[in-house]
């Protein structure tokens, strides 16, 4: 299982980027929200989508990260330098906390979701979780779970596009705020 930090160092095209984060307890979220800014990269990601390319890490673009304290999954809103949301990448997890440095971690389960503003998920690395499983790598246990999350995502937070994209915003406006402090 690979641990992945919210500072996002498995970017090794990232040369430059700013990072805030901080753990919010309110009405709207409880865990930890963090906002990159990319500010220079040595080779430009492009993703392909819909016959169209979607360039997720390039300057200027934004990441948008929210960890809920109890829940089993990360969510990643990559946006443009207009902050316009561009794609969601949510991934399946284990088990989350913080760092000696206190940077948030997750153990990652390889199951993740794509979803785009128009409401199209996609299921990605499924194989990589049944390979995992087949190989000992995760339990049958985390193997669920990584399924059971996705499920209950696609049929509750992302069965509305509209009210994920606002609960999205909500969210960026509020690690927006306490930067400003």
């Amino acid at each position: 299982m690979k641990r992945s930090r919210l500072s996002y160092d498995e970017w090794k095209c990232i040369i430059s980027k700013d990072i805030f984060g901080k753990t919010v307890n309110s009405e709207l979220f409880n865990g930890y929200i963090g906002l990159i800014d990319i500010k220079e990269v040595s080779k430009i990601q492009t993703w392909k989508f819909d016959g169209k390319d979607v360039v997720v890490c390039d300057k200027g673009r934004k990441w948008l990260s929210i960890l809920p304290q109890n829940g089993w999954y990360c969510i990643t809103a990559m946006m443009d330098e207009n902050e316009k949301i561009l794609l969601w990448y949510i991934d399946m997890i284990a088990t989350q906390g913080i760092d000696v440095d206190g940077v948030p971690y997750f153990d990652d389960l390889y199951l993740d979701l794509v979803v785009y503003p128009d409401g199209t998920i996609i299921v990605d690395d499924m194989d990589e979780l049944e390979e995992a499983l087949s190989k000992k790598d995760i339990t049958q246990e985390q193997f669920n779970l990584a399924i059971e999350t996705s499920h209950r995502l696609q049929q509750g937070l992302l069965s509305d596009i509209s009210s994920f994209t606002e609960y999205t915003r909500r969210c960026y406006e509020m690690i927006k705020k306490l930067r400003e402090r």
